[in-house]
């Protein structure tokens, strides 16, 4: 994949700038960056993976803070635009909804409501985090990580399929 041959031979800045504007949690991306080079992708996921596991509360605080609120990317955040599009087609009373349920879990848990969105529809999103928000802390935190590392992969992937992001 050229993705994965730019990722092993890229300089530490751009592949750790790379790795940033795809998990904002930097002991994610010092983890993968110190495993260079990956044979294979599946290789790199797995690196992924585990990195995401060993996030302390500050690492998977510092990748939340990369994540905007479900259905409403930040502006010029191509990655999240793309991956919440399921929220585009909504009607006007499901986007109030969300953002009432987005506050509301914000309220609870201290932090946006984190799901991999790719793929779902906004009825979906909205029923994710109504089911959801009534979790423990303890039983959100291990939703969010799962989470996270299904968005990594996900990121990594496209990364690994479209080669140099500098190009």
């Amino acid at each position: 994949m050229p993705g994965l041959a730019w990722f092993n031979s890229a300089g530490e800045a751009d592949a750790r700038t790379t790795l940033h504007e795809l998990c904002a949690a930097r002991a994610w991306g010092s983890a993968l960056l110190a495993r260079r080079p990956y044979e294979s992708p599946e290789e790199l996921l797995h690196a992924s993976d585990k990195a995401t596991a060993a996030l302390g509360a500050a690492g998977v605080a510092d990748a939340m803070a990369g994540h905007p609120p479900i259905g409403r990317p930040k502006p010029g955040d191509l990655a999240s635009a793309r991956e919440q599009r399921g929220m585009v087609g909504a009607s006007e009373e499901l986007k109030a909804d969300m953002l009432e349920l987005n506050l509301a879990y914000q309220d609870r848990f201290g932090h946006v409501f984190l799901i991999c969105a790719t793929g779902l529809s906004a009825g979906q999103l909205r029923d994710a985090v109504r089911h959801r928000i009534d979790n423990s802390p303890e039983r959100e935190r291990e939703i969010v990580r799962q989470e996270l590392a299904k968005i990594n992969r996900l990121r990594l992937t496209r990364l690994m399929e479209k080669g140099d992001p500098t190009a």
